[in-house]
């Protein structure tokens, strides 16, 4: 089943921008953006990254800025 989403004219979007981007922030409904009638842009809230949801998304390198013990020709 596919939701209807708000649809406004880039237009309108230009004048209201501000205002809209609030509504969406407390609302939480997307709003399709169209010029000429065909959809160009979709104004969604951005979610929350909790912290829990980044833990092992970093990984710790040696030193990077230390030349590597092989030989390499900087042309090829």
């Amino acid at each position: 089943m596919t939701k209807k989403h708000r649809v406004i004219s880039a237009g309108e979007f230009k004048m209201r921008c501000l205002a809209l981007l609030d509504e969406v922030a407390h609302t939480g409904e997307p709003i399709l953006v169209t010029k000429r009638g065909k959809p160009v842009a979709k104004l969604v809230p951005a979610r929350k990254i909790e912290p829990e949801a980044l833990h092992g998304s970093i990984v710790r390198e040696s030193d990077v800025v230390r030349p590597v013990d092989a030989a390499w020709d900087a042309a090829s």
